[in-house]
Parts: structure tokens; C-alpha cells; sequence
């Protein structure tokens, strides 16, 4: 029997540090991680390189760039990994047999919706950000058969820099805080979807295809914000403030949440509601 062996990129991200979280307790599975600075995927003679010399049966890209303003100024480096970078692994998943499991997001809709978006909604991004990622997800479709493509939203953790932690941060020094309420979307603990990952690769599940993953409930980043500092007990004065009045250089979906029927009914995964999730990240955060 083949051992089942995952690499995983971009293991420095959220995302990857929470699927390096877990693999601590799993012991039939070899993960490789690889950060940004170990593996550019931009660069396929040295993915080809290391693709040859493992044998692996799983790849999880978590690899992007996600500096959603800064890709308006920096469209070729975005579109470098979010597109490029995901032709090289895809075509090399294709030629070793591996299956691909690509994370994406909600920046591929347009956010004029009023209903959950299921993955047969037309994808129409209105970011530099959107398309490169939605370019991605046809680099894999065009290139590879054995795929899974997850579109995920509004990240947190207990790693690296998030909303979560942006927000306690601010805390210590301010008063009061302006928080945009009406951007709707659902806040997902990337712990979360980290576990549904591993299900995937645990049950060597075949049901290929793209999949929104995001934690159960509907917010504001007004809501999410409230949230945080009431589950952490700060006492601090929030204020919801307009998108208008909080100009950014790139545009973001009005309304993003994504609708998760596929995911529970082909994975049979159950999707803990997002205050839940915050409440177990916030209890790690100091």
C-alpha cells in the first residue's frame, strides 16, 4: 500500500501552520511543509525538482498572495503566484499523479448577491485579487482532473496577522474603533478547515470539484469585531461605519457568505458556527 505523503506550500500562512498543527497527532500521514522562503512555487525546475524526489500523493496550496490593496499596485506579482505558481503545481500534480487540494476565496464573486453563493454561481471578481485567484482555479480545471479547489473566508487564527488579532492589538491603545458593517460574509477559523483538509486526505475521498468551506452564521466585520471583544472580555466602544467611509484600493464583495451544502453532503463534514471557532481560537490568543 502506497504511504500517504502531503506536501504542503505556503506552510508559513495561517493555513498551513494549522495543518502543521495537526499533523503532530496523525501518524500514518508524512506532511512536508514548505514555506515561501523554502519553495517559491513560481519557480517549477525547483517543484519539478522536489516533486521527483518525493513521492507524494497529496499537494495542499496554500501558497498565495493575498495582499488584497497592495495587488492593485502589484497585479503581476499577484497574478506570478496566484496563476503561474498554480499552472506549475497543477501540471505537476498531473504528470506524478497527485492530487491537488487548492485553497481559494470568496473575492471570486462579485458580492451583489443576496443568497448564499453556491460554487455553480457565476464567479465575477472585482479586485486584482479576485481574478488572479479565479485565474488559479482555471489553471487547475484546465490542467488537472484529480482536484479538489476550496473557496474559503475572512481567515483567522491564532497565527500570524488577521482581523482577529488586528483588532486586540488596536485595543491597547484606542478607546473606540470604527468597524465597517456592511461588508456581510462568514468568518472562518482556519483551524477549522485545516481539519476538513485532513478528512480529505485521510479518507482519500475522490469527489472532485470545487467546494466553499467557511464556518456556519452571517457578520458584519462589525459583528466579528463585537464579538471578539465580548468573548475576551475588552471593554472598548465599537462604532459601524459605512464602506464609503472606509475607502480601500481595492473593492470588496458587499456580501460574500458562501453556501456549504456540497461540502456537508459529498464530505460528510460537520461545520462548527463561527462564534464557536472564535471562541476556541481566542482562548490560544494571549
Amino acid at each position: 500500500m502506497i504511504k500517504t505523503k502531503v506536501l504542503v506550500t505556503g506552510a508559513n500562512g495561517q493555513l498551513g501552520q494549522c495543518i502543521k498543527e495537526l499533523s503532530k497527532t496523525i501518524i500514518d500521514i508524512d506532511f512536508i511543509f514548505k514555506s515561501s522562503k523554502t519553495l517559491d512555487i513560481t519557480k517549477k525546475p525547483d517543484l519539478k525538482k522536489l516533486f521527483e524526489t518525493e513521492a507524494f500523493t497529496h499537494c495542499v496550496n496554500c501558497a498565495a498572495y493575498t495582499a488584497v490593496d497592495k495587488a492593485e499596485q502589484e497585479a503581476n506579482k499577484a497574478y506570478n503566484v496566484n496563476c503561474v505558481g498554480v499552472k506549475n503545481i497543477a501540471e505537476l500534480c498531473s504528470v506524478n499523479n497527485i492530487t491537488l487540494i487548492h485553497i481559494s476565496t470568496d473575492f471570486v464573486f462579485n458580492g451583489l448577491g443576496y443568497k448564499p453563493y453556491k460554487e455553480t454561481d457565476e464567479a465575477m471578481p472585482i479586485s486584482v485579487y479576485g481574478k488572479t485567484k479565479l485565474e488559479g482555479e482555471q489553471v487547475v480545471k484546465m490542467h488537472l482532473n484529480q482536484y479538489f479547489v476550496i473557496r474559503t473566508s475572512w481567515l483567522f487564527s491564532e497565527y500570524n496577522n488577521n482581523f482577529v488579532k488586528t483588532m486586540l492589538k488596536l485595543s491597547k491603545d484606542r478607546d473606540e474603533l470604527s468597524v465597517v458593517n456592511d461588508q456581510i460574509g462568514s468568518p472562518t477559523y482556519a483551524l477549522d478547515l485545516a481539519r476538513s483538509i485532513v478528512n480529505i486526505i485521510e479518507n482519500n475521498n475522490t469527489n472532485y470539484g470545487i467546494y466553499h468551506y467557511s464556518n456556519t452564521g452571517v457578520a458584519s466585520w462589525y459583528d466579528f469585531a463585537k464579538a471578539i471583544f465580548e468573548l475576551k472580555n475588552v471593554a472598548i466602544k465599537v462604532q459601524p461605519i459605512a464602506t464609503e467611509n472606509y475607502p480601500t484600493p481595492a473593492k470588496r464583495p458587499h456580501y460574500s457568505v458562501l453556501n456549504k451544502e456540497k461540502i456537508k453532503n459529498t464530505i460528510s463534514i460537520a461545520i462548527p458556527y463561527w462564534r464557536d471557532s472564535l471562541k476556541e481560537c481566542l482562548d490560544k490568543v494571549v
